[in-house]
């Protein structure tokens, strides 16, 4: 399972640059069972399209690249 969660953590370093030129962030939290569990920070925890940022970017994102995950869920701060 550490595995999964540090091939989840190298994947969102490719796409931590495009939420900080927003002014936000990601944090990952934990994965457990395929499902991958983040909490959005500045200007992202507040954003109206912090869901579609989550699902059409970083679930995308992360089902392409790690094998495993299921879904992305955030956790509000």
């Amino acid at each position: 399972m550490a595995e999964l969660q540090e091939q989840v953590e190298t994947a969102l370093k490719d796409i931590r640059p495009a939420l900080q030129a927003d002014g936000g962030d990601i944090e990952l939290v934990e994965v457990v069972d395929g499902v991958v569990k983040v909490r959005l920070q500045g200007a992202c925890a507040g954003c109206p399209m912090s869901q579609m940022t989550l699902t059409h970017g970083v679930e995308r994102h992360l089902k392409n690249v790690v094998p495993g995950v299921e879904r992305v869920e955030n956790l509000a701060s």
